[in-house]
């Protein structure tokens, strides 16, 4: 039996850029089925490493709890040299500031990130739909059709968007025909165990046994369990150890320690170390996120978190279209997404590479993995010759920072921003006159209006920077109006022509209709 049925988007693959796109147009009010055929949800640690952009976006998607309170910080490397073994610290351990709230790479096994969002998907009134399985799909121009199968049956589904977040074998991508450009390293293979050990291994390191020719034995403590990742980089032409057996037999010659003995396998995997990036990110009412539109070497933890800013980018998006914008700004998607990920693949690409030579600069992780740098300057929203500050120009991330209520209360700037809303930021009267006067469209992402001044708050919400902290980070020396978009991203910046130039900028973003919204202030 084939039943019929209507939603606004359809999301094919509940992994974590499925299910971060899948909050993201909830809580905006947008009707999403997300839709996968697998029986239930990914049980292996894969992708392990989430860095301190992505712990911002969680934050603000309601995640952030469940996997701060089930993950860790890396521990050192054990680099294990015959007898000896070096504590190598690749990631140096960062410290907080008030712009940088999440300084350090999260410890996290994929499985546990999943069930992260799939419960805050729940608790946002979702379901993820297990053992549901796209066949087909049509591109009808004002709307696409797609042919699901589930365990009762078939089932046609009417959706104004189509996302496709189906992993490197996408078969969204592969319907739709987009070109997946790159190659695969047949020879190159990884297995990767996750299963506990005798032995004794310590759990203070992130053990590497290296080996001739790249070869390598590492073993990852995952945290609040009993378990490693194991990882085993093949030669050529060996076939991969299958049984519990095997694999300690493979262990325990690379180590030369016949005390370690693998037990209680949960999950285990052959990895080849794909390069690939789709041609485009959208084609017509169908769009690619995640694995589907770019797959990466495992180095640098750099995959799982340029799917979930994918997610993030387009979330409000499409939300914007949905309620009326001008359905080019989802062409912004893949003009501001793609060159970040083909970034992102030459540097997972060469840190691989110098991994396979032992190289230190190759192990080693800072700034660039984190994403806390990465930029859309130049792009279609944030064009070149748009007034900047000191230290930000469009398009930039939008820092944290503390700004202070009239009556002495500290309040995080991101914590402001959270929300599916823009956040405007008023410095000095001139800036606030300019935003108590700025038309805002009644539909689609609300403004919410902040308000700052140089010393202590004052009335009517507005805030304070009695240490100059705020203008300090956002490099502000006269009066200026910012404009964050909903993902964290500087949308405009103001400081010559304030009212006329940001007028301008929320056009390109927002419903067409432009009703003017009462003036919210914080």
């Amino acid at each position: 039996m084939t039943t019929t049925s209507t939603t606004d988007v359809l999301i094919i693959g509940a992994g974590p850029a499925g299910t971060a796109l899948a909050i993201d147009l909830t809580r905006r009010g947008v009707a999403v089925r997300l839709i996968d055929k697998a029986p239930h949800a990914f049980d292996g640690s894969r992708a392990k490493g989430v860095q301190p952009r992505t712990l911002e976006v969680l934050e603000d998607l309601g995640a952030l709890p469940d996997v701060i309170n089930q993950g860790t910080l890396y521990p050192p490397m054990g680099i294990h040299l015959g007898p000896l073994t070096i504590p190598y610290r690749a990631m140096a351990k960062g410290k907080r500031s008030a712009d940088v709230p999440y300084p350090d790479t999260w410890l996290i096994p994929q499985y546990r990130t999943d069930r992260a969002l799939h419960a805050r998907f729940e608790t946002l009134g979702g379901r993820v739909e297990f053992r549901t399985e796209l066949t087909e799909f049509t591109d009808h121009g004002a709307h696409v059709t797609a042919r699901v199968t589930t365990a009762d049956g078939g089932e046609d589904i009417t959706a104004r968007y189509l996302v496709g977040a189906d992993g490197g074998a996408s078969r969204v991508r592969k319907i739709v025909g987009v070109e997946f450009s790159g190659s695969t390293d047949e020879a190159d293979r990884i297995l990767i165990v996750d299963a506990a050990v005798s032995g004794g291994l310590s759990r203070k390191y992130w053990h590497v046994w290296p080996g001739v020719k790249g070869r390598f034995v590492g073993a990852c403590p995952l945290p609040h369990s009993d378990t490693f990742q194991w990882m085993i980089r093949l030669a050529p032409d060996e076939q991969p150890p299958q049984d519990l057996a095997q694999i300690n037999t493979r262990i325990q010659a690379h180590t030369r320690n016949r005390r370690l003995a693998l037990r209680d396998i949960q999950w285990q995997s052959v990895f080849r170390p794909n390069i690939r990036l789709a041609e485009n990110y959208r084609r017509g009412r169908v769009l690619l996120i995640g694995d589907a539109a770019h797959v990466h070497t495992p180095a640098g933890a750099q995959g799982l978190n340029t799917g979930i800013g994918d997610a993030y980018n387009l979330g409000w998006k499409l939300g914007q279209v949905l309620a009326g914008a001008d359905d080019r700004l989802l062409d912004t998607y893949e003009q501001e997404r793609r060159p970040i990920a083909a970034g992102v693949l030459g540097l997972s690409t060469k840190k691989y590479e110098g991994i396979a030579k032992l190289d230190p600069s190759s192990m080693r992780r800072g700034k660039d993995e984190k994403q806390l740098a990465l930029t859309y300057r130049g792009g279609p929203l944030a064009p070149s010759a748009a007034d900047h500050t000191a230290t930000l120009r469009v398009g930039d991330r939008a820092p944290d920072a503390d700004l202070v209520t009239a009556d002495g209360r500290r309040v995080r700037l991101f914590d402001a921003c959270r929300g599916p809303h823009f956040t405007a930021l008023a410095y000095g009267r001139h800036a606030a006159d300019a935003l108590a006067a700025l038309d805002w469209p009644t539909a689609g992402a609300p403004l919410d209006r902040l308000v700052v001044e140089a010393g202590r708050g004052g009335p009517g919400g507005t805030f304070g920077d009695p240490t100059g902290e705020f203008a300090k980070i956002y490099g502000l020396t006269r009066d200026t109006l910012v404009l964050v978009r909903p993902d964290g991203y500087i949308g405009h910046i103001a400081v010559h022509d304030l009212a006329g130039t940001t007028r301008a900028a929320v056009l390109a973003m927002t419903p067409l209709s432009s009703a003017s919204t009462p003036s919210k202030q914080s």
